[in-house]
């Protein structure tokens, strides 16, 4: 029983990583010190919080030096199909390598983004946007190597100075968060640091003379409030704005102008996308301007390079700004704006902006001053006009409510992010390449989606996404057709998506390397079909307009292939020892410090199952997801007017999955009328410290105890698991066992609370229990929203249905619902944020990673009453 020294301290943060899952704020004090050595050498790698300003002798060239070295470490891994293996043995080789290189090769199908519905205007349109979603205001273009722009601050806390840049919850911000966003050329954004209140505004258009992508501005407004703010910052604020070239082009500043009203020339270059560009300040107070510049290649290091040039300049000057200097060749300029108390300050990039245009003095003042202001207003409310007409839920609930729901939806959407890079995807256990890495790349590839949360998971998450496509898709199809024609183009040649997507140099700095790796026989839920259901239904229904149809229809029809790829890919790796029996594949059977071995795969992490994982397991969730994927490629099927031998099998699938002996034969209890998953299992098992000898030294390490052998049982624990056949439908309306989940719902020693359901009853045995002696619970009571969203659309469902128990479901669902919008519009207004899960036990607070605006925004579609098709 005895393990690696220190093994159980580390795999907490192994588990969080993989489980898209950060330790609980509980879990963090608990280990005070080693969360920060943990900090303390993130911060070393550049992956962690920015410690405060410190003046020391430092050189942005080192910077540079560092990233250069790590870029080159990288470009090894290139290196994929050259034979460069080291295995076991000869005779081992073949199968696994060829495995492995059959997981980095596209899907041969059409690919999505190459349909002509997502060229020309489309593209363009979305060409410059708010998406770099891990900084606090991020801009580039929908282009791999594109110029990138963002602002940073000083703040100030506890007598220290810190450089605000990347989301991040040890900041201590109030509140930050977009107000307001359309997801295309408009957003607004609040932020409140510490008595600063800073206000973001982003505008794009494309006018007369503007280059590809048209031009965009940014309004910056800052307010100090004294009594929180340190003797010396209350008089000046300071502001940082950049811009950077990821391809190396060099841009050119402006000559050096100490203070200026009006607008000035900031910086200037070329691209050959967007011909000359230009970026003008204006503002009308006086201003104090500092500069530098740098050449780097290391994007996800500005922070560094402008924290200790300042640090470098305070130690020489003794002032706490830029040194007015710029290394030859740069392409990353840095504007440092000094205001005194509050100040407006309007940013303008021109694309197109060759000196001889003569319109460019007019596209200044367009995205600037008083016209600007007039703009933003006038966007801001034809954005409330369109989200009343598309929403619906001006008479269903009130204006504190309404406010929330506006924040919610344009957090999702300013959460929306542009990604470029290669994922890192392991080799076959027991194999390296020669340079020693146990990876190799994926393509190269794009990602355009939404994201979890800006702080905590600023990357694409796969089965986040179609809880996060149900939203969009309702407020601008086109943008979400792009989002999941994306995602599509990433399936493999088995038809494989990587469930998490590490993107980029910016993505990965937020991720500890450690934790990059994917694992090409790990599934996740496949939810887009959540989202693809919709749109076919969409059509049938003529919901959508004659060119959304046709561009809707377009985009099914080249869908299908992969779709179909991405099913076979489930249908033959995810599937249990019998026929129709479907498990999560990738539980440790061998694990000996879990309570409950994780099921990571499902999305629901430590939620039990079988005790003892084997092949004898049957997973009720996951054939709830192939029942939904089955109905969904059927009524793509019959949209497109298919007939094949393909679409029969389909129809077979279907039936058998929507058979309800079947599903009742081999997971209901019929006691309880409650639905589980059966495996081999015990509930004797527990937690138990043991003292263990290693290398003549006794420690304590906390080890799984099984106290009776587990035998082939149901799983007896009731929770969102067991709620699905009921979230999908899949019991009939007259059924008595409908009658028994409804009980369970409404029953406050399982799954009822005044704030939202349980994710698991309070009778379970492992209710709130630590997984182990690092993993406090997740998924073993917490309120999750998007489980909730989907249980209420079972309700909604049901009490639409003629049947014996309609009226006591059409009561559950208004009470349901109320107490959902409630609760989150409560955490909203409190702490400013919405959060990942919210706490049963304690009033329904909010807890987990904090502005988490990922399905959390789900709340838009609670208040306007709309959900999912779900129903062939």
């Amino acid at each position: 029983m005895s393990g690696g020294g220190g093994s159980s301290s580390v795999r907490r943060p192994v588990a969080a990583a993989r489980s898209r899952s950060g330790p609980e704020p509980d879990a963090r004090r608990a280990a005070a010190a080693a969360a920060a050595a943990a900090a303390a050498a993130a911060r070393r790698r550049g992956r962690g919080d920015h410690g405060p300003l410190r003046l020391m002798e430092v050189s942005p060239r080192n910077l540079l030096l560092v990233g250069t070295a790590s870029v080159a470490l990288l470009a090894v891994a290139f290196v994929v199909y050259t034979g460069v293996w080291q295995g076991k043995a000869d005779g081992e080789v073949e199968t696994p390598l060829r495995r492995a290189v059959r997981s980095v090769t596209p899907l041969d199908a059409p690919r999505m983004m190459d349909l002509p519905q997502f060229q020309g205007d489309h593209k363009e349109s979305l060409y410059w946007g708010t998406y770099r979603p891990n900084v606090y205001l991020g801009i580039r273009a929908r282009t791999p190597l594109s110029l990138i722009a963002g602002i940073m601050w000083i703040g100030a806390k506890n007598g220290q100075y810190f450089l605000r840049h990347v989301c991040q919850d040890s900041d201590e911000l109030s509140t930050y968060g977009w107000t307001d966003h359309n997801g295309r050329d408009y957003g607004h954004q609040v932020l409140v640091d510490h008595g600063l209140l800073l206000t973001t505004s982003f505008l794009k258009e494309k006018g007369e003379g503007s280059g590809y992508g048209g031009d965009w501005a940014v309004r910056l407004n800052a307010k100090t409030d004294g009594p929180s703010l340190s003797e010396d910052q209350e008089s000046t604020t300071h502001l940082f704005f950049y811009i950077a070239d990821e391809a190396g082009n060099s841009i050119t500043m402006d000559s050096h102008i100490p203070s200026s009203r009006g607008h000035v020339l900031l910086a200037s270059g070329s691209r050959e996308e967007i011909g000359d560009w230009k970026v003008y300040l204006r503002s009308e107070e006086n201003l104090e301007i500092h500069r530098a510049g740098f050449k780097s290649i290391s994007m996800h290091n500005l922070s560094d390079l402008v924290q200790q040039a300042l640090a470098t300049n305070a130690m020489q000057s003794g002032n706490l700004n830029l040194p007015d200097m710029a290394e030859d060749s740069s392409n990353v300029i840095v504007y440092q704006v000094s205001m005194k108390r509050s100040a407006e300050v309007d940013i303008v990039f021109l694309s197109g902006a060759a000196s001889e245009n003569p319109m460019i003095e007019e596209r200044i003042n367009r995205l600037t001053g008083p016209v600007l202001s007039t703009r933003l207003e006038s966007k801001q409310k034809d954005f409330e006009k369109r989200y009343d007409q598309i929403f619906n839920a001006n008479n269903k609930i009130n204006p504190k409510e309404l406010s929330v729901g506006v924040a919610a939806l344009s957090n999702l959407l300013g959460g929306i992010g542009y990604f470029y890079g290669q994922s890192k995807i392991a080799l076959p256990k027991g194999f390296t390449q020669k340079n020693g890495d146990k990876y190799i790349p994926y393509w190269p590839a794009a990602l355009y989606t939404a994201v979890p949360s800006r702080s905590f998971f600023p990357r694409g998450f796969l089965w986040d996404e179609g809880f996060h496509q149900l939203v969009i898709w309702r407020w601008d199809v086109h943008i979400s057709m792009d989002i999941i024609g994306h995602w599509l183009d990433l399936i493999n040649a088995d038809g494989w998506i990587p469930r998490e997507q590490i993107l980029g140099a910016e993505a990965l700095s937020k991720v500890p390397e450690e934790f990059v790796l994917q694992y090409p026989s790990n599934g996740n839920p496949p939810t887009l079909f959540l989202a693809l259901r919709d749109l076919a239904s969409g059509i049938h229904a003529n919901q959508f307009s004659d060119e959304e149809s046709e561009k809707i229809s377009t985009f099914l029809k080249r869908a299908y292939v992969r779709l179909n790829s991405w099913f076979q890919w489930f249908n033959s790796t995810q599937t249990g020892k019998y026929e129709g029996t479907f498990y999560w594949h990738g539980r440790d059977s061998m694990a000996t410090r879990e309570l409950n071995p994780k099921t990571l795969t499902s999305g629901l992490d430590d939620y039990p199952r079988a005790s003892h994982p084997n092949d004898e397991e049957r997973h009720v969730d996951l054939r709830c997801w192939m029942l939904l994927a089955t109905n969904c490629m059927c009524s793509i099927a019959e949209f497109l007017k298919t007939d094949s031998s393909l679409e029969k099998d389909y129809y077979k699938m279907s039936n058998q999955l929507s058979d309800f002996g079947i599903l009742n034969k081999m997971h209901l209890d019929d006691k309880t009328g409650a639905y589980f998953d059966y495996g081999n299992h015990t509930e004797k098992v527990r937690l138990r410290w043991y003292e263990v000898r290693e290398n003549d030294v006794m420690r304590r390490e906390l080890l799984r105890e099984t106290l009776q052998p587990p035998q082939l049982q149901l799983v007896p624990h009731v929770g969102y698991v067991s709620m699905f056949p009921f979230m999908m439908g899949a019991i009939p309306p007259e059924s008595w066992v409908l009658e028994k989940q409804l009980d369970l719902i409404s029953n406050s020693s399982i799954l009822w609370t005044n704030y939202g359901l349980r994710s698991l009853s309070r009778t379970s045995s492992i209710y709130m229990k630590r997984n182990t002696e690092h993993d406090p619970p997740y998924w073993r009571g917490a309120i999750w929203i998007n489980m909730n969203y989907m249980i209420l659309s079972g309700l909604h469902h049901y009490a639409h249905e003629d049947g014996p128990y309609k009226d006591r479901a059409k009561e559950l669902y208004d009470e349901l619902r109320s107490n959902l919008i409630r609760n989150i519009v409560k955490n909203y207004h409190e702490t400013g944020f919405f959060w990942e899960n919210y706490d049963q036990k304690n009033k329904g607070k909010g807890k987990g990673a904090r502005s988490f605006t990922g399905w959390t925004s789900l709340v838009v579609l609670i208040m306007g009453e709309s959900y999912p098709t779900l129903h062939r």
